[in-house]
């Protein structure tokens, strides 16, 4: 018999979180753009933003309660002919439609129903391929969405800086050939059955089901709101804190915070073949402390920059070092498992951005800018706090053994 090769699959599959990061991230470089061409309001655009998280989350609720009815071939072709058509979408919708804004909200909304099928579908795929080394893997796979976002900020601002920004709807369509070549990909590579299609034993401990997975899902809302509590607003801070333009402040801020933490998943996940993956991750949690407090501190706007690229570094490996701990311990669980938790991450990467926002509109009222975000900063700094007590209660926590 020929053992198959998943070669081919992984490369999908890595293209599959690019895609995501080009998704997510592709749009608020061009909100300037939208603002001058469109008359867009800022209220407008925040709401661009909000529809992409609820309809991720929304997303995230379906696959884990429909899930095993879909096959990993037909949800992820799905997905990235929803991401293709969206950015398609984004480039001529605003210029067809008598508001151009309705456009645009068409093309986030046809984007999120695709990220949102790649975040609950891809995980799995790399998770059922046969192998040992799951855990690095996983990790590599999703180092792939900051190599994705470096890509986006980088190649975006070089399409800019030599065709202007009027020529934004051609940066767009080239955008989109990676989804559509990705379609073309997971219509064609091998994929590894389900777990739940090929299950012999289907019992699972209900008991130690509910108090280990229920600390997983904790886990992963915090490790959602303390990456996206900083990243969400590195740029604004390095921008208004050193005084530099937007460019620079997107280089210097979100582009080496997604460095950054690409890097440390590709490292976690050569570590995990010689570590216990449970202690590795406990050292990243007190990591993103000593990152938050650095940024909140810190005397000088570059040194707290530091601290930025010190929390992404330590943050990255949190949500597949997670992910692989789950599905080490309910190899069953399929992809409801991985929606639900993918559910508990978006909850925590919507909510801490906003969270800090909130508390910086309220002290910016009787202080500077940086020293506002500075403040909401350290009210979310509770988020890393308690992924440490978590990870910590996980790592001394004997398995118990309950009967099925």
């Amino acid at each position: 018999m020929s053992v198959v090769s998943y070669r081919s699959t992984k490369i999908a599959c890595y293209l599959g979180y690019i895609t995501q990061a080009i998704s997510i991230n592709l749009s608020p470089l061009l909100y300037v753009t939208f603002q001058k061409n469109f008359d867009v309001t800022l209220s407008q655009l925040g709401m661009l933003a909000t529809v992409i998280f609820v309809i991720q989350i929304a997303m995230d609720l379906l696959a884990a309660r429909f899930g095993k009815y879909i096959s990993f071939r037909v949800g992820c072709v799905a997905a990235h002919v929803f991401a293709t058509i969206g950015l398609l979408s984004m480039a001529v919708l605003p210029q067809l439609l008598p508001n151009p804004y309705v456009g645009l909200l068409l093309a986030a909304i046809l984007l999120s129903v695709g990220g949102g099928l790649t975040e609950v579908l891809i995980s799995p795929v790399i998770d059922a391929i046969p192998g040992d080394a799951k855990a690095g893997e996983m990790s590599l796979l999703h180092s792939f969405y900051c190599w994705g976002i470096v890509g986006v900020i980088l190649l975006s601002t070089a399409f800019f800086a030599a065709f202007g920004t009027d020529a934004w709807q051609w940066l767009v369509a080239l955008w989109a050939l990676i989804p559509a070549v990705t379609t073309a990909l997971f219509a064609l590579v091998p994929l590894p059955p389900k777990p739940e299609e090929t299950a012999v034993n289907k019992r699972t401990s209900r008991c130690d089901f509910g108090r280990w997975f229920g600390l997983a899902m904790v886990l992963m809302i915090c490790a959602g709101a303390t990456e996206m509590g900083l990243a969400q607003w590195v740029s604004l801070f390095a921008e208004r804190g050193l005084r530099i333009s937007k460019i620079a402040g997107d280089l210097l801020g979100p582009c080496a915070f997604a460095l950054f933490q690409g890097a440390s998943r590709v490292v976690y996940g050569r570590m995990t073949a010689r570590y216990d993956g449970r202690r590795l991750l406990m050292w990243c949690a007190v990591g993103c402390v000593i990152g938050y407090a650095l940024v909140i501190v810190a005397p000088w706007p570059l040194l707290a920059l530091l601290g930025f690229c010190l929390c992404g570094w330590f943050v990255g490996p949190m949500w597949p070092g997670i992910l692989s701990l789950s599905s080490a311990r309910y190899p069953l669980g399929g992809t409801a498992m991985f929606a639900v938790l993918a559910l508990c991450g978006d909850v925590g990467c919507s909510a801490a951005p906003a969270l800090i926002g909130v508390l910086s509109d309220h002290l910016q009222l009787h202080r500077p800018l940086v020293d506002a975000l500075r403040g909401g900063f350290a009210v979310c700094l509770i988020f890393p706090i308690v992924l440490l007590i978590g990870l910590l209660i996980l790592h001394r926590r004997t398995n118990p053994k309950c009967s099925s």
